[in-house]
């Protein structure tokens, strides 16, 4: 049974007549139903406002880069520091790595004779500090200090007159000889092997018997294969006279990549000779030369 109608229900007879529809009428011109937002929006509006989306970064120009290099923030100073601090660390702990590691490259003779040159001139300094500290003692008791005074002074001109090479000298020492039949011993391994007898605590060195080794003494090849040494061509064999602890100074010969392992390797294919003597005498001597400049002050 229909319900019965109350006064605010519309009637049939108020409703709005319906017209057919007409089969020839344009179908564009019918309207239809309303699509879905989500349909119909356009493009533009997919996609999210300026305000949802961050701004690309632009790039940085050359000018904001020559601002900040010259005008650094405070903490781009801060990490500059740290940086310059971890770069000093890195450098002394490699430098600190490599002095380990070219010491504990050496084999055990090495390191002993090493360790017998280092001890060798301990002493002479040992002793050349006790010879000083008697000589202020004398000097300041007042006692003779004239005579002690030209004693000393005399004693300091024998030993400059020797490290000079402008005196002879004697003492105990070493003579080594090289023999090199094919001449391939070089002037850096002769000047190297002086010096490693300077290490070793020498005090006068000399060559064939005639050439006084000195500060000024320079090595260098000669025409054919000879050798030069403060400008005077040496001949084969080639003999070194030198003044210090025999001991010490034939171990600096003796260590791997000294005189002897370089003489006698296959390279060079000599030999070395080294006798050594409680008494040497060394009677080569040089000029001292004219000083043009320098006075004394």
């Amino acid at each position: 049974m229909p319900e019965p109608l109350t006064p605010d229900d519309p009637r049939p007879d108020d409703l709005p007549p319906v017209e057919p529809l007409d089969s020839d009428a344009d179908p564009a011109r019918v309207p239809s139903a309303p699509a879905a937002a989500s349909d119909e929006s356009p493009a533009r509006d997919a996609t999210p406002s300026g305000s949802d989306v961050a701004r690309a970064p632009e790039p940085i120009s050359w000018r904001e880069l020559v601002r900040d290099f010259v005008k650094p923030g405070r903490a781009q100073v801060v990490f500059a520091a740290i940086l310059l601090v971890c770069g000093l660390a890195v450098a002394m702990q490699v430098r600190t790595q490599a002095s380990e590691t070219d010491s504990s490259t050496l084999r055990r003779d090495d390191l002993v004779q090493l360790l017998d040159a280092l001890t060798a001139q301990s002493r002479q300094l040992e002793s050349e500090i006790a010879e000083l500290e008697a000589t202020q003692r004398q000097l300041q008791s007042g006692v003779d200090s004239e005579q002690v005074a030209k004693e000393e002074a005399q004693r300091r001109l024998d030993v400059l007159a020797i490290l000079g090479g402008t005196a002879p000298a004697q003492g105990p020492g070493v003579r080594i000889t090289i023999n090199d039949p094919q001449h391939k011993v070089t002037s850096e391994l002769l000047l190297n092997t002086i010096e490693e007898m300077r290490d070793a605590g020498a005090e006068v060195i000399a060559i064939n018997g005639t050439i006084r080794v000195v500060a000024s003494t320079w090595f260098g090849p000669g025409p054919n294969g000879s050798l030069v040494v403060g400008g005077e061509q040496i001949t084969r064999p080639i003999t070194i006279d030198v003044l210090g602890d025999p001991h010490a100074l034939t171990e600096a010969t003796q260590f791997s990549g000294g005189l002897v392992s370089e003489v006698e390797s296959s390279r060079i294919g000599g030999t070395v000779n080294i006798v050594a003597d409680g008494k040497l005498t060394i009677n080569a001597v040089v000029a001292p030369p004219s000083n043009r400049f320098a006075k004394p002050a």
